[in-house]
């Protein structure tokens, strides 16, 4: 009678240790939360190489600068479009689609 008792106590003491497992894995820091955080530390390491690439980039852009000064002056006028007053410029423009329509007047 004593060795039944104890295996029933052992046995529902088994099934209560399963059922608060199963019950806090669930939970809001059980394997949801764990696996949500895994996926924003893979974002975040994704945007961080994505930063460090562009750093790497416009470090190399500044020290090209930094080497040649007449490539920064090139730089600044290209983007300002500035012109030197022995300079000619020629804007070209593309020719008009096939596909676009005169403007019906």
């Amino acid at each position: 009678m004593k060795s039944s008792i104890t295996r029933f106590a052992g046995a529902a003491a088994l099934v209560l240790l399963a059922g608060y497992a199963f019950i806090a894995l669930q939970g809001p820091q059980g394997v949801p939360a764990l696996t949500e955080k895994r996926r924003l530390i893979r974002e975040y390491e994704k945007k961080n190489a994505d930063l460090a690439r562009k750093i790497e980039e416009q470090r190399a852009r500044i020290g090209r600068f930094n080497d040649s000064p007449s490539g920064q002056e090139l730089e600044i006028r290209q983007r300002l479009k500035l012109v030197k007053p022995d300079e000619k410029v020629f804007i070209l423009q593309d020719p008009p689609s096939p596909q676009a329509k005169p403007a019906a007047r």
